[in-house]
């Protein structure tokens, strides 16, 4: 059974920085997609960012300029370098894992989510 692991949330005073990390185990049988979300109170979840399984990167349209995903293919994590963090950010984000290709079933999973919250 596949597992998710984020790490890396915590609380900062605006204008500060985090790394958030997703941890999965894979397949070389498999494509793997992993993408970022987040999620605050009262609020829809939303696409933050993704990386996909050729290193396409994507990137919402209010982090753009701001985060930067990557990922680290020997430790099987992708991270999300969050810079010049405002209010706005606070929220529980999400890591997305989406397995398909081969012979592999299509199948997302998801992380438990880690806290992310910004002072002013």
């Amino acid at each position: 059974q596949a597992q998710v692991v984020e790490s890396g949330g915590g609380s900062v005073q605006a204008g500060g920085s985090l790394r958030l990390s997703c941890a999965a185990s894979r397949s070389t049988y498999c494509k793997y997609d992993v993408s970022w979300y987040r999620q605050a109170p009262g609020k829809e979840r939303e696409f933050v960012s993704g990386i996909d399984s050729d290193g396409s990167v994507s990137y919402a349209d209010s982090v753009k300029a701001r985060f930067t995903i990557s990922q680290d293919n020997a430790k099987n994590t992708v991270y999300l370098q969050m810079n010049s963090l405002k209010p706005e950010d606070t929220a529980v984000y999400y890591c997305k894992v989406l397995r398909y290709g081969g012979w592999c079933t299509r199948t997302a999973y998801w992380g438990q989510g880690t806290q992310v919250t910004v002072s002013s």
